[in-house]
């Protein structure tokens, strides 16, 4: 090597200080990251046929702070529900029915406010078990899976209207399964 290259090459604690500078801008973006985006992975059906077990979802952790949710929407929330080791299972369920909303499930129709709303998003396009006329508790949001013949959900008293403060967020982006890789679409927004 001759005298010239020598002179032009960083010295050793150059370089370590990039390392530094570059490690620590990796781990702020990082931090960051994690306030905003969790991610999670389906693990049943009752989300079918828009969301599949084993999809890995990002959820958007700050959704909620801001504004209400939104009929469509589709949340993850902490429930009463306990899995094998204790804790507290996390649900992924749509919402249908804001506070103040009048729900009514009878005849395989679900009804919100006297207006019958569409389900052709959900599996069967139809909803079993028969509710007159709940009304959803101001804090709260009525949640059920799109799936609705299998979903533990709002209908079931173990599960109830959610509160928002348990929401934890909003499904924004499928990562995977590839074929559906992108933004979550809400049925209710044309």
């Amino acid at each position: 090597m001759n005298e010239q290259q020598t002179k032009n090459q960083p010295g050793t604690g150059k370089i370590l200080l990039r390392w530094i500078i570059d490690i620590a801008i990796a781990v702020a973006v990082a931090l960051l990251v994690v306030q905003f985006i969790r991610p999670t992975i389906v693990k049943e059906t009752s989300m079918l046929p828009n969301f599949h077990n084993n999809d890995y979802l990002f959820i958007y952790r700050k959704a909620y702070h801001s504004r209400q949710p939104a009929k469509g929407d589709v949340v993850v929330f902490d429930s009463d529900l306990k899995l094998d080791n204790g804790k507290d299972k996390l649900l992924i369920k749509r919402v249908i029915g804001l506070p103040g909303d009048h729900i009514t499930i009878q005849n395989g129709d679900v009804w919100i406010n006297g207006k019958k709303d569409d389900q052709s998003y959900t599996k069967d396009g139809r909803t079993n078990g028969k509710i007159i006329d709940y009304v959803v508790p101001k804090g709260h949001v009525f949640c059920m899976g799109d799936n609705r013949l299998i979903s533990l959900d709002s209908r079931d008293p173990s599960v109830g209207a959610v509160p928002e403060s348990r929401i934890v967020g909003r499904v924004v982006f499928r990562l995977y399964r590839f074929s559906d890789f992108g933004p979550i679409r809400n049925p209710y927004r044309k």
